[in-house]
């Protein structure tokens, strides 16, 4: 990897200002000043210095993170008028994080942040059918018959009805789990057998639980085995 590549990568700055940082000496590798922005380096081998901090310690290609998103904030990388999920992710010298799919700006819960391109597309993939498993709060009870239909597939006005669901009443809460990502799905389904949702919260995403210790607006980085088994 070029060395200018690696320092975006860290989030250090444009490439202009990355190529004057380089060229006015702020970078060393193994010891050694570099001042070519093009010099060929190893991220997981080379101990990169940049103004006295080491970058390559906890250096990583991909980082994934799980957010429990709050209410009020959209599932964008940038917004001229609302609260981003990136703008609660403070993570330094992270570069080129995005959400993976998104939640209504009225929904909470489960949402991966990652740079991963690679684990976004197939988990967004509608040939892969990723599970999403939903806490619904309705605006009357749900007869059987309406559980029925959710799970058959609804009309919801687009050009097909929905793929079969899984629908489950827990403790005077619907559990919904789809295939889709269509838009306002659930809200749409919800609609089509005459009810309305009134709160919603992602709990799950293929394998990947909601963490209960997280608290709406707080992240952290998944652990190795909650990777796995998204992958």
């Amino acid at each position: 990897m070029r060395l200018d590549k690696f320092l975006g990568n860290c989030g250090l700055g444009t490439r202009k200002q990355i190529k004057e940082y380089i060229k006015n000496g702020m970078v060393s590798v193994d010891g050694n000043i570099i001042t070519k922005a093009e010099t060929s380096i190893d991220p997981n081998v080379n101990e990169i210095i940049f103004s006295g901090e080491c970058l390559t310690a906890d250096y990583k290609e991909f980082r994934y993170y799980l957010l429990n998103k709050p209410q009020g904030v959209v599932s964008a990388t940038r917004d001229n008028h609302d609260t981003t999920v990136l703008d609660l992710i403070d993570t330094g010298f992270d570069k080129d994080l995005a959400p993976v799919g998104r939640l209504d700006k009225d929904t909470e819960g489960l949402l991966i942040i990652t740079n991963d391109g690679k684990l976004s597309h197939r988990l967004l993939s509608p040939k892969k059918h990723v599970e999403k498993e939903y806490e619904v709060q309705t605006r009357e009870p749900l007869s059987e018959p309406a559980l029925k239909k959710l799970e058959e597939g609804v009309d919801i006005g687009d050009e097909t009805p929905t793929l079969p669901a899984k629908a489950y009443i827990e403790d005077g809460i619907l559990h919904l789990v789809i295939h889709e990502g269509r838009f306002h799905q659930v809200k749409r389904m919800l609609q089509a057998v005459g009810n309305e949702v009134v709160f919603l919260k992602r709990i799950r995403m293929g394998n990947l639980a909601l963490d209960p210790e997280l608290k709406p607006g707080e992240y952290r980085e998944l652990t190795d085995e909650e990777l796995n088994l998204l992958k």
